[in-house]
C-alpha cells in the first residue's frame, strides 16, 4: 500500500505556519542564483510564485501556451479576493475565514493548509495595495469591501468586476520586472506535454512550440506546475477554452497522485446554455447576490407563460414570486454557498418553475436594489457586469431581470500536494486550482484569488526551499539526458498517433460527446448507476476517439486541432478517473451530491464516520486500475457538524 506524508507541522494550529518557516532550511543568496525553477502556468498562482523567486535570486524559467503571461485564466475572474482584514468592524477575524471555508467545503479540507490561508491573506492585500492594485474604496478612502457566498461577514475586497484582471496585472507587473532583470526566461506560447523525472526526481518538462510545432527540452531542479483547473472535460463550461489538464495529467501518470478527481465547483450565476452550437459559457459574478434577488414564479402556470413568451416577469407581483433561497435559508438568503444555490436552482427547474425558452433558468433581479440604491450606485458597482451581460443576451438588466443557471466552474480536485505544496514526486510542486486545494468539496466564492496568490506569494517561495536546500550541490542539468531523450519520444509518439487516425471525426465532436456524458451522470446530480453507465460510456468513446478521429494538418506548424486532441486524449481518461471517485464517495458533500445521499429536505448528507478522507488516486498503468489511497482527514479545532445556512 502506498502511504503518504502530509508534513503538517507539529504545534497548536495558529502556530504551525510560524513553527514551520522557523525551523525550515534556508538557502543562502549565492547558492540560489545555482538553483533553476521551472514554473507552468502564468496565471495568479504561478505570476505571484515567478516573481516572488526570481525577486529572492532563483532562476526561473517561465511558460504559458498563451502568446503572453496575461492572458491566462485568472484574468476572467470577477467578483473579488477574501481576506479577514475586518474593516467593516462587522465580527471577521482569522478564525472566522478559517471556519467559514472549513465548513463551506463540507469539511473535506485539510485544517492545518485551510488555516495557514487564513493566515496569510491579510498579507495578501497589503502586498497588493503597495502594488498598486485599484481596489474599490469607500468615501473616506478606505479599502471597501463586500459580502460573498458562505458568510456573514463582508470580507471580500474588489475592483468592480474585474477583480482577477487587476490582480493578475500587478502580479505580471511583478514577473516583467524579473524578466527585465534576466532572472526569469519567459517562454510564450509553449505547451507542456510531459513530466521528466531523473532518479526519482521532476527534473524538467517536455514542451511544444505552438506556432513552429517543435518539441522543445528544459530542465531544472525543480518544477512547479500552476495550470489551473480541468472543468474543460465537461466541454462546456465557465472555464477560458485554453484551459486544460495535460501537465498535471502527464505528471498524474508519472506518479504525482491525484486528489479528489470527483470534486468539481458548480457555479449558480452563469449565463444559460442558448443552443447546440455553444463552446463556452460566461459567468456572471457572484458579488451580484449581493443586491440582486434570485426568484422563480410560485405557480407552474406563470413559469408556462414566460417560457411562452405570454407574459414578462415584470408582471408578476411580489406575491407571486417565489424567492426559494430567501425562503429556504432566512439566516442567509441569496448569500448561501455556491453549492447551495446552484441545487437549489436546479431544484426548481426540475420542478417546472424554470423561465427562459428551455425552463432551465431562474432570475436574478435587481429591481429590489435600483428602488433603494438607486441606478448609479448599481451602476458603480457592477456595471461592466450589466454591460456584458446585455452585449451577450441583447437584454437589459437594468430593466429586465437577469436570467442565470448553474453551470461547471472550478475544479477543487488537483495534484494532491502535501503541507508544502509538494507533489508524491520529489521536487515537483502544484499551486493554485492545480493542486487539490484547501477547498475541500466546494470553493466559497472570492477564495480561488485568495489561494492563487498566497501560494504564489507567500507559501512556495518558503516551502520550495526546504527542498532545494538538498540541491545546491546538484549541478544545472543537460538535456540530452536518456530520460529527456525517452520523455521527447514519448510525447512524439502520441502527437503522431493522434496526427495518423485519419478518422472522420473531429476532436470537438468528441469532445461534446464526452461533455454530455460527464454533465449528464457526474455533473449537478450523481447516483450509482449513472456513474457506472458514465465509466462504461467513456471507455467506449476513448475507443471510438482513438479509432475514428480526424487531426487536419501537421506536426511542425501551428496546428490547434492537435493542441485539442492531445488535450482531450488526457480528459477521456481524467473523466473516467472522475467518475470512478465519485461512485467510491457514497456520501454527499459539497459539490459532489449523491443522489442517495440526502436528507429529507433534499440537502447534501455526510458521512463522516465512513469518508472523512482525500481520495488521492495513483496511476498504476493504462491496463491496470489506479489505486486509491486514503488522507485521513483530522479535525481538531472545529466539530464537525451537518452545515446549516439557515
Amino acid at each position: 500500500m502506498t502511504k503518504l506524508e502530509s508534513k503538517i507541522p507539529d504545534g497548536p494550529l495558529e502556530k504551525k505556519w510560524s513553527n514551520y518557516k522557523a525551523t525550515q532550511k534556508l538557502v543562502n543568496p549565492a547558492n540560489k542564483r545555482k538553483l533553476d525553477v521551472i514554473m507552468v502556468g502564468t496565471g495568479l498562482a504561478g505570476a505571484a510564485a515567478a516573481a516572488s523567486l526570481a525577486e529572492m535570486g532563483f532562476k526561473v524559467k517561465s511558460f504559458c501556451y498563451q502568446d503572453s503571461p496575461r492572458r491566462a485564466h485568472s484574468i476572467a475572474a470577477q467578483g473579488g479576493i477574501n481576506a479577514a482584514k475586518n474593516y467593516p468592524n462587522d465580527g471577521d477575524s482569522i478564525y472566522r475565514l478559517f471556519f467559514d471555508t472549513i465548513k463551506g467545503g463540507d469539511y473535506r479540507s485539510r485544517e492545518a493548509n485551510v488555516y495557514r490561508l487564513a493566515e496569510v491573506s491579510n498579507n495578501i492585500i497589503d502586498h497588493c495595495v503597495a502594488q498598486g492594485i485599484p481596489f474599490a474604496r469607500e468615501y473616506g478612502g478606505t479599502l471597501a469591501n463586500r459580502s460573498f457566498g458562505g458568510a456573514l461577514v463582508s470580507r471580500t475586497f474588489y475592483a468592480k468586476g474585474q477583480t482577477g484582471q487587476q490582480l493578475l496585472l500587478g502580479a505580471c507587473q511583478a514577473q516583467s520586472r524579473q524578466i527585465k532583470q534576466g532572472n526569469i526566461e519567459m517562454y510564450p506560447r509553449m505547451e507542456m506535454l510531459n513530466l521528466v523525472m531523473i532518479d526519482g526526481r521532476a527534473r524538467g518538462i517536455i514542451a511544444r512550440d505552438v506556432i513552429t510545432g517543435k518539441i522543445e527540452r528544459y530542465s531544472a531542479h525543480a518544477v512547479v506546475l500552476a495550470t489551473g483547473g480541468y472543468g474543460n472535460v465537461y466541454f462546456l463550461s465557465t472555464m477560458a477554452m485554453g484551459a486544460n489538464v495535460t501537465a498535471a495529467w502527464q505528471s498524474y501518470k508519472k506518479g504525482a497522485a491525484f486528489g479528489n478527481p470527483g470534486f468539481v465547483q458548480i457555479h449558480p450565476t452563469c449565463i444559460p446554455v442558448h443552443g447546440d452550437y455553444q463552446s463556452k459559457l460566461t459567468l456572471m459574478s457572484e458579488s451580484l447576490r449581493n443586491d440582486g434577488r434570485i426568484w422563480v414564479p410560485k405557480n407552474k402556470e406563470d413559469a408556462e407563460k414566460i417560457r411562452k413568451g405570454e407574459i414578462r416577469p415584470g408582471d408578476l407581483s411580489e406575491e407571486e414570486r417565489d424567492y426559494y433561497l430567501e425562503r429556504r435559508y432566512p439566516a442567509f438568503g441569496n448569500l448561501v454557498p455556491r453549492d447551495v444555490a446552484s441545487r437549489a436552482a436546479k431544484e426548481r427547474c426540475d420542478a417546472g418553475y424554470g423561465v427562459g425558452n428551455t425552463g432551465l433558468a431562474v432570475y436574478l433581479d435587481f429591481e429590489d436594489s435600483i428602488k433603494r440604491l438607486g441606478k448609479d450606485a448599481i451602476e458603480a458597482k457592477y456595471g461592466n457586469l450589466f454591460q456584458m451581460y446585455e452585449k451577450i443576451t441583447d437584454d437589459n438588466p437594468y430593466e429586465t431581470p437577469m436570467m442565470i443557471y448553474p453551470a461547471i466552474h472550478y475544479a477543487m480536485g488537483g495534484l494532491w500536494v502535501d503541507y508544502e505544496l509538494q507533489t508524491t514526486i520529489p521536487g515537483l510542486f502544484a499551486a493554485g486550482e492545480a493542486n487539490f486545494s484547501d477547498h475541500g468539496a466546494n470553493r466559497l466564492g472570492a477564495s480561488a484569488l485568495m489561494q492563487g496568490l498566497a501560494d504564489g506569494y507567500f507559501v512556495l517561495p518558503y516551502t520550495i526551499q526546504n527542498y532545494l536546500a538538498d540541491e545546491i550541490n546538484t549541478p544545472r542539468f543537460a538535456t540530452d539526458a536518456e530520460e529527456f531523450d525517452a520523455a521527447e519520444k514519448e510525447t512524439s509518439e502520441k502527437l503522431h498517433q493522434l496526427l495518423n487516425i485519419n478518422g472522420s471525426k473531429t476532436v470537438d465532436s468528441f469532445h461534446k460527446q464526452l461533455g454530455r456524458i460527464m454533465w449528464e451522470h457526474v455533473g449537478m446530480a450523481r447516483n450509482q448507476d449513472g456513474l457506472k453507465k458514465a465509466i462504461e460510456l467513456i471507455r467506449v468513446l476513448r475507443e471510438e476517439f482513438y479509432k475514428d478521429l480526424r487531426v487536419p494538418g501537421n506536426l511542425n506548424d501551428l496546428n490547434p486541432e492537435l493542441q485539442k486532441a492531445f488535450r482531450l486524449a488526457d480528459f477521456l481518461e481524467l473523466g473516467e478517473l472522475m467518475a470512478m471517485d465519485a461512485l467510491n464517495r457514497e456520501e454527499s458533500c459539497g459539490g459532489h451530491f449523491r443522489e442517495e445521499y440526502q436528507t429529507n429536505e433534499g440537502e447534501a448528507l455526510r458521512n463522516d464516520i465512513d469518508f472523512a478522507y482525500v481520495s488521492t488516486w495513483f496511476y498504476k498503468g493504462d491496463e491496470k486500475a489506479p489505486e486509491m489511497v486514503k488522507e485521513i482527514l483530522n479535525f481538531e479545532a472545529i466539530e464537525l457538524k451537518q452545515r446549516n445556512y439557515k
